[in-house]
């Protein structure tokens, strides 16, 4: 078996596309757009990527974005008013801090401030809760843009053995809560799991976010396999990998994530989803 390829980035065009078509229904209507806030605190490189994404991304779908590019320096403090100063913005429905902060700054407490009705990236406790309750609202942006994925296949998920490796609160628990609401039956493996390998060989959906690349390798894994490659590992060479072995694994796998091109860009189309939900629920 070969593995068909989940080509995130052509279904991220797709939902996009969606967003800027109720958008400028939204607009035609006399509603305002919706207006994203993207803060960056200091110049990580990875994270100047990601952010100059997102606001291609707003600039395509017609929402308005207010950037706010902070020295690395910045006190704790100053990015707590400037989140307080947002939180009261109208024109600003979304609020979203770029991750990882400088070590000075405690994120939680960050995140925490955010109004749960703005907090587009979904990690607000509250957020969290609906999403526990089986209510969900605003959702974080890279499970619910693998759910989309996994969505494409066709395939009902109801009864899959679903094995996610990673327990961050980012992606590896709000992953296992999205997948617990399509019936799939979950297991979150971590550094502590004792032979990952048994249970990844009975897996029908591998969701991989350990952050170590190419670790996960075809041979651990049955046949018919559905992988979600989270992982999104530099190289010496400078080559993108995930953190599954993409080509002994497309050997066994129905069907796989590429990295890059994979769950990537549907993290922003999920972003771009929120902030529309968000403007939504501001009405």
């Amino acid at each position: 078996m070969t593995a068909k390829i989940l080509d995130g980035k052509a279904l991220s065009n797709k939902v996009k596309t969606q967003v800027r078509t109720q958008i400028e229904a939204r607009v035609a209507s006399g509603k305002r757009a919706p207006g994203l806030a993207v803060v960056l605190v200091g110049a990580d490189p990875a994270s100047e990527v990601y952010v100059r994404n997102k606001r291609k991304s707003c600039e395509f779908v017609g929402i308005n974005s207010f950037a706010h590019d902070l020295d690395s320096t910045t006190s704790e403090a100053d990015l707590l008013a400037l989140i307080e100063q947002l939180n009261n913005d109208e024109k600003v429905d979304g609020i979203l801090v770029q991750l990882p902060l400088p070590r000075h700054i405690n994120s939680e407490k960050v995140l925490e401030l955010i109004r749960h009705d703005k907090d587009v990236d979904g990690f607000h406790p509250y957020n969290i809760g609906r999403l526990v309750q089986r209510t969900p609202t605003l959702r974080p942006c890279t499970p619910k843009g693998m759910m989309t994925l996994l969505k494409e296949t066709g395939e009902s998920l109801v009864g899959m053995e679903a094995v996610i490796v990673g327990q961050s609160d980012i992606v590896g628990r709000p992953a296992a809560l999205e997948l617990l609401l399509e019936k799939c039956t979950i297991t979150v493996c971590h550094s502590k799991t004792k032979d990952l390998q048994a249970h990844l060989a009975r897996a029908d959906i591998v969701v991989a976010a350990i952050g170590i690349p190419e670790y996960i390798q075809g041979d651990w894994l049955k046949q018919g396999t559905i992988i979600i490659d989270v992982g999104i590992n530099r190289l010496e060479s400078g080559k993108l990998v995930g953190d599954v072995d993409f080509e002994s694994a497309s050997e066994k796998a129905s069907w796989i994530t590429p990295v890059p091109g994979g769950v990537g860009p549907m993290t922003v189309a999920s972003l771009m989803e929120n902030t529309l939900m968000a403007a939504e629920l501001h009405d």
